[in-house]
């Protein structure tokens, strides 16, 4: 896939350590504005993926399935699994600097919105679903994978001194087939919602997507 705008990609590979002042505006361009972007596409499209590809799977289990993929440790794995750490230009040690060490999962997301914007939509589906997710992500590995997003998410609380409630918010459907909403506040602010038919499930399905929303390395 041969680049129209070479140096949307070189800009991908920029951290803010090496940003330069734009003569004109001032703005210090780096690869953030592409993580933004990338971040939002890559969600999308691993959303979209994971719907289509579990047809009778409900809400809570694609959720908890895409964080597994899409959370920062998986990306920052992944990013050194193909190599983008040694594109990234970056001012500092390489070896020693932990800001390094975590920056390849934001390197990643940026370069997807590289492709993006280079190439569009579909072709950057493509290349998220070809070149990332079907070589590098076992599927029945990730959903046996058993890992509890609650206590990930009251774990990261306790560290950073957050007050994390878990409440549930509503019910429908039958007395046999009842639909749990729960949602997550931290500092009494609403931060994510997910549902399972059972409280439990629907807990996890939240506290899944919470982690995802405040980046919240996982394992």
């Amino acid at each position: 896939m041969k680049p129209f705008n070479l140096s949307i990609y070189q800009l991908a590979l920029s951290h803010t350590s090496v940003a330069e002042a734009n003569a004109g505006t001032g703005f210090r361009e780096s690869n953030e504005r592409l993580e933004y972007l990338g971040d939002a596409v890559l969600g999308a499209v691993v959303a979209e993926f994971l719907f289509k590809r579990f047809p009778y799977k409900e809400e809570g289990f694609l959720t908890e399935i895409r964080s597994r993929i899409v959370n920062r440790e998986s990306l920052n794995q992944l990013a050194l699994k193909i190599g983008i750490l040694d594109l990234i230009r970056f001012e500092g040690n390489r070896r020693n600097n932990l800001t390094y060490k975590s920056m390849g999962g934001d390197a990643l997301e940026a370069l997807v919105g590289a492709v993006y914007l280079d190439k569009g939509f579909k072709r950057c589906s493509q290349f998220i679903i070809q070149k990332l997710l079907k070589p590098h992500f076992d599927l029945e590995t990730l959903i046996e994978t058993n890992t509890n997003f609650k206590s990930i998410l009251i774990e990261w609380a306790q560290k950073e001194n957050k007050r994390v409630r878990f409440e549930i918010i509503s019910e429908k459907g039958s007395k046999h087939q009842r639909e749990f909403i729960a949602q997550i506040c931290v500092n009494d602010q609403p931060v994510a919602t997910g549902s399972g038919f059972s409280k439990k499930k629907a807990e996890q399905a939240a506290a899944a997507k919470c982690c995802e929303v405040l980046q919240i390395t996982l394992g």
